[in-house]
């Protein structure tokens, strides 16, 4: 599992983060990008004045600007990044174009993300919130690994009283992870996960999960445009974060951990065919969408591993999202060994005879 924060510097990072947080909505007639240099900055007006200073605009919220206003991706990237004064004509042509409500959510003088304005802000401190009183009440619970990118939140937690040995020596843990995104970028996820003590690998389980969508009813304007932080969460907010509660304490009982540990060992015993190691690789990461790149890393694991099954591929996938630099990715690739691991046998058996 990648190495993150610990739990108080997330805590400190949440609270930090939420005190620079402003929300609003805002008609996008209002807003204007222009160009300094070679920075883009993001002007939002109210009758002629600025009620917050120009904001430097986000790498979310710029794929968010291009995605409402059906600006490709490509193009988008490629004005911005060799000939801004276009971007800035295009975008704000767009904005008065096609006019509508939109939630601007900054933070600390910069725009992070651009949604609609139903979406439902749930935040990370609501989140933590919620689960940090459950979790401290479980019995050998342990902060693995916690992190807060610019798209998501994180929280791996692993119980060390629910234990398994896959094989002799080979002992996993059961644990949770729990996720959210203020940006847009995901719900709010509830997943089981397994720790593998041997080489400290996480496997996040993705077919039983609690979410919750950002999405609810359109969001009304204060003054100066500016969404203020409800005191009381609504109703439905409210039971939504006591099922988190609920998820919270269920999502590690011991007959699900039971039911992967299985599946483990039922792959421990899919051979793999040895003929052609590197292309069994090779198509795996396409059908699970490997970059070329990891793939090789995968390739480098799993023959350090010595164990050339189904069981050794997962195990290679989830030890190689140690050496990858973003923590989001590595967190995806904790998630495809799982679904590697969890294949249809006709799947392997394809993947095993094409590599023949």
């Amino acid at each position: 599992m990648k190495e993150g924060l610990s739990l108080q510097e997330m805590a400190a990072e949440i609270t930090r983060q939420n005190e620079l947080k402003e929300d609003y909505l805002v008609d996008t007639r209002n807003l204007k990008m222009e160009t300094c240099g070679n920075q883009v900055y993001l002007h939002m007006y109210d009758n002629g004045t600025e009620p917050v200073e120009p904001l430097e605009v986000g790498t979310i919220a710029h794929r968010q600007f291009g995605t409402h206003l059906n600006i490709p991706a490509s193009y988008y990237d490629k004005m911005l990044s060799e000939y801004p004064d276009l971007l800035t004509q295009n975008v704000n042509a767009w904005l008065e174009r096609t006019p509508s409500t939109r939630m601007l959510r900054t933070m600390g003088g910069t725009a992070r993300a651009f949604l609609s304005r139903r979406y439902k802000r749930i935040d990370n401190m609501e989140v933590a919130t919620a689960v940090l009183p459950i979790l401290s009440e479980i019995k050998g619970a342990r902060f693995e690994s916690c992190q807060i990118t610019e798209s998501r939140m994180y929280m791996k937690i692993v119980n060390e009283r629910l234990t398994a040995e896959v094989s002799p020596g080979d002992i996993v843990q059961s644990g949770i992870i729990i996720s959210n995104s203020e940006t847009g970028m995901g719900a709010v996820n509830i997943q089981p996960l397994v720790y593998r003590l041997v080489c400290k690998n996480g496997m996040i389980v993705n077919d039983a999960r609690t979410r919750r969508n950002h999405v609810g009813r359109a969001n009304e304007a204060d003054e100066n445009f500016m969404l203020y932080s409800e005191q009381t969460l609504a109703a439905d907010d409210k039971a939504f974060m006591l099922k988190i509660q609920d998820t919270v304490k269920a999502v590690v009982e011991e007959t699900r951990f039971s039911q992967v540990v299985g599946l483990m060992q039922a792959a421990k015993g899919a051979a793999m065919n040895t003929h052609d190691i590197p292309g069994i690789v090779r198509l795996t990461s396409r059908d699970f969408k490997i970059t070329e790149s990891e793939s090789t890393g995968v390739l480098q694991h799993l023959i350090e591993g010595k164990d050339l099954t189904l069981y050794g591929l997962s195990n290679a996938i989830t030890r190689y999202s140690q050496d990858v630099e973003s923590y989001d990715r590595a967190t995806e690739l904790e998630s495809i060994g799982y679904n590697v691991l969890s294949m249809p046998a006709n799947q392997w058996k394809r993947i095993n005879q094409a590599a023949a």
